[in-house]
């Protein structure tokens, strides 16, 4: 689009910046003309709003190189210990806004477009979304990386460089289309490639045995297939600009590439085969496990960024330290995300035995000092394993290695428990029954020396179910680390209005301490600070809304209540519950006498479902025909909306999250590992209605439970459920409103063109068992959403709630879980003023 930019009001883009001084303006002018002319090569006249983007982005890069290499530097000299943060996610959103406040430079970017007479608003969103991850683990990881540079924690970022990432969503005829995110057509400007940091990655082949010239043992392997992993680095500043980390992505490409010889014979796709092969390995995220390339793909994409970064991360040591690998624990923390990166624990052992020739027993010792494992599921489906035959025929070394370390490990359990050969046969770090298979879990747990949880439910869950034979082995290895989220991105940033009340009204110093904002608690019975508190919440409504009108074409009304469910879309995440209560309110409205004193609500959903998993896509396709019903039936459209937000990213959970007043957190209770969603909810003033799961827990625990809503079944009930025998059909039976909403599903009501189309939801929820106990929630969940309804007709006592919630998230601040990380896991100490000052509290 060329420029003016008239996306977004200007009154819009400068409300609240306070007033700068004219020589900075100036000053950052003269920074965006100075790139505009040698960086873009373009004039003011006929610059686009992607070239504003560009050079605005160029412009702030520029102020934190300087912090970035000065951090890396420091770092060095102090030769103190590294985190390094292995995640095949980094949900890092779009940055030119975040790195504008934590360099401090937003009022005077703003002030500096008004003065240019350009709107700032609609330049920004000429910036892609950074397409790096998918949901709650990568977001979770952005946030981890932005506290460790807040807080001063020295570390590094280990993930891919993704040229497509997931996929970009897309409703077509009612259903989800995937489409290539194309978020690098423009380039990227907050990327730095390292072509001098490339590191070699091998697959296949066989392996050489024999001994060496003093009778050693040694292993050569012979790879087959050769690609090079180069490295992409992006900066990722702390707020206040103190301090800077990198996250260090890895890129692949073909070790020889373009072939001259077959392109000269007329073979042109053949000359470039093995270049187009090897890049693919960097290309989507998660590709389509539904078939064997496309799980043998993911495979190879974990060990990729594994035994690039833990040969990067050698090379660092050896570059301070020399061969002397006994330091490597004092001066190295490597935290797995989840079993992604699990087979980083085989290839350290493979980098310290075959090419750096240290004793087996050393080498074991050195691992299980530097990792530690955070899992993520409680799903066993979702514990990553992997057939033996592929480990023989991609990472033959890596199995003979892993063989070895259950070799001891079984050992070591034989002699603690004599004669449990069922112990022995659980905890083996292969699984034998069927088709034999690697537990990439086990391995991870065996090779670390702390595994944590992310909520203290899903941390005694692990303790007591997946990993309750580790935890009997060896207590106190298993910790709990409950997630946090970063206050800067999704309050500072995501809500500014909120944002600016909250300075005003009680002062700086929230951002980087989140427990300050308990000072709200005695505004919530001030009557002035919660209508201004209700204007602002009113004003993201209506900014929502303006959304929903032009972009999706669809009509919300800012008055009626806004209820949200907003993440990917799985069984147990029970969006098909929420439906349900949907078309029970229908059903209702459809009724005269239902129709008196009746809340409007709207309904907000967004996420997207994995390409292959068949239900969560039809789940989306259910969605989106109950909101085509409702929203043109005269009987309900006046109450009730149903929206569906397509491709769903970080951007959009930032116009939704503060638009949002009630929170959905319906996971089955014992299914839901933590949920930082919840969080961010919370932080910005929804009410949350939700089952005992995850964090919503603790997060009842701090902001009272009086301030919420609970229904359904807890996790020791549902366990009950699946021990003592589960009918759904009884339930079905028992519920009138269930089987009438149920019946309308199965009998294409909401598909009248194609009746069975849904048919195979209601199957899931009865004849296959209702894995998730959603007609077993379903009464205790519409009575709770009428007890939802009632409370919110006292708006005065919602808005006090909702402040009181705001005022009690200090706990879930990510600053705090990784400070209780860098206290009880990784042994080091943050060298920021806000670090300090929470460390000598």
């Amino acid at each position: 689009m060329d420029s003016p930019f008239p996306s977004v009001p200007q009154s819009l883009v400068t409300d609240g910046w306070d007033p700068v001084a004219q020589n900075d303006i100036d000053a950052f002018k003269r920074r965006l003309f100075s790139h505009l002319k040698h960086s873009r090569a373009k004039n003011p006249e006929t610059a686009t709003s992607n070239d504003w983007y560009q050079v605005t982005a160029l412009a702030v890069r520029d102020m934190l190189v300087e912090t970035w290499m000065d951090s890396v530097r420091a770092a060095a000299h102090a030769d103190s210990k590294q985190v390094y943060y292995l995640s095949l996610e980094f949900l890092m959103g779009r940055s030119l806004e975040s790195n504008l406040l934590a360099v401090g430079m937003w009022d005077v970017c703003l002030a500096t477009f008004a003065d240019m007479g350009l709107d700032f608003g609609g330049i920004k969103t000429e910036e892609p979304e950074a397409a790096l991850g998918n949901g709650g683990l990568g977001r979770l990881a952005a946030c981890f990386m932005d506290s460790m540079a807040t807080l001063g924690i020295a570390g590094v970022g280990y993930g891919i460089h993704y040229h497509h990432g997931m996929f970009r969503q897309e409703i077509r005829d009612g259903q989800q289309i995937e489409l290539p995110e194309n978020w690098l057509t423009h380039g990227n400007p907050w990327e730095f490639e390292r072509p001098e940091y490339t590191h070699p990655i091998r697959f296949g082949g066989w392996v050489e045995q024999g001994q060496d010239a003093l009778g050693r043992p040694f292993f050569r392997w012979h790879p087959a297939e050769e690609l090079m992993a180069v490295a992409v680095d992006m900066a990722v500043p702390g707020y206040g600009g103190f301090s800077a980390n990198s996250i260090r992505l890895w890129a692949a490409r073909a070790s020889h590439g373009f072939d001259l010889v077959q392109f000269n014979k007329g073979e042109y796709l053949d000359a470039v085969r093995a270049e187009v092969d090897s890049e693919s390995l960097s290309r989507v995220l998660y590709p389509n496990d539904s078939t064997q390339q496309g799980r043998i793909l993911r495979f190879k994409q974990e060990y990729f960024f594994s035994s690039a970064s833990l040969q990067d991360i050698l090379r660092r040591f050896r570059r301070e330290q020399d061969d002397d690998f006994d330091l490597m624990p004092q001066k190295v923390a490597i935290q797995l995300n989840d079993t992604h990166p699990a087979i980083a624990v085989a290839e350290l052992m493979r980098l310290l035995l075959d090419e750096h020739h240290c004793p087996w027993a050393d080498a074991w010792t050195i691992c299980k000092g530097v990792f530690s494992y955070t899992n993520h599921t409680l799903l066993p489906e979702a514990l990553e394993t992997w057939p033996v035959a592929v480990f023989e025929a991609l990472l033959p070394r890596h199995l003979q290695i892993i063989y070895d370390i259950n070799a001891v490990f079984l050992a070591e359990i034989r002699q603690l428990r004599p004669g449990d050969d069922d112990l022995v046969r659980r905890m083996s770090l292969i699984d034998e029954s069927g088709e034999r298979r690697v537990r990439m879990s086990h391995l991870a747990v065996v090779g670390s020396h702390h595994v944590n949880g992310v909520a203290n439910l899903h941390t005694e869950l692990m303790k007591n179910g997946i990993f309750a034979d580790f935890e009997q082995l060896y207590p106190g290895k298993i910790v709990n680390k409950t997630n946090g989220i970063t206050p800067r991105r999704w309050l500072n940033q995501a809500n500014r209005p909120l944002a600016r009340l909250i300075t005003h009204s009680i002062g700086d110093g929230w951002q980087t301490n989140l427990d300050r904002l308990r000072a709200l608690l005695p505004l919530a019975d001030d009557s002035a600070f919660r209508d201004e508190f209700l204007s602002i919440k009113q004003a993201n409504k209506r900014r929502l809304a303006l959304f929903a009108s032009r972009s999706l074409g669809a009509v919300i009304h800012p008055d009626s209540l806004f209820d949200v469910q907003i993440k990917r879309i799985h069984e147990y995440k029970r969006q098909i519950l929420n439906v349900l209560h949907v078309i029970t309110r229908y059903n209702r409205l459809c009724q005269r006498q239902f129709r008196q004193n009746v809340v409007p609500r709207t309904v907000v959903f967004a996420g997207k479902a994995a390409p292959g998993y068949v239900l969560a896509k039809l789940t989306i396709r259910l969605i989106l025909a109950v909101a085509d019903v409702v929203n043109r039936d005269p009987r309900s459209r006046d109450a009730l909306r149903v929206l569906f937000v397509p491709n769903y990213d970080v951007s959009t959970a930032e116009l939704i999250i503060p638009a949002a007043e009630l929170s959905q957190q319906i996971s089955t209770a014992g299914t839901e590992a933590s949920g930082t969603g919840n969080m961010k909810l919370a932080l910005n003033g929804a009410l949350t209605i939700g089952t005992r799961d995850g964090a919503t827990i603790e997060i009842a625990e701090e902001v009272g439970e009086e301030n919420l809503f609970f229904f359904g079944l807890s996790a020791d009930q549902v366990a009950a459920t699946v021990r003592d025998g589960y009918d759904p059909w009884a339930i079905y039976r028992d519920n009138h409103e269930l089987a009438e909403a149920l019946e309308m599903v199965r009998n294409g009501a909401f598909s009248p063109g194609e009746p069975d189309a849904f048919k195979p939801l209601f199957d899931s929820l009865t004849s296959g068992g209702d894995r998730y106990r959603v007609l077993a929630d379903y009464g205790d969940y519409i009575a709770c959403q009428d007890r939802v309804d009632a409370a919110y007709l006292q708006q005065g006592d919602w808005t006090r709630k909702a402040i009181l919630t705001v005022a009690r998230m200090g706990k879930f601040s990510a600053d705090a879980t990784i400070l209780d990380y860098a206290r009880e896991i990784w042994d080091v100490h943050g060298t920021s003023p806000y670090a300090l000052g929470e460390q000598r509290n």
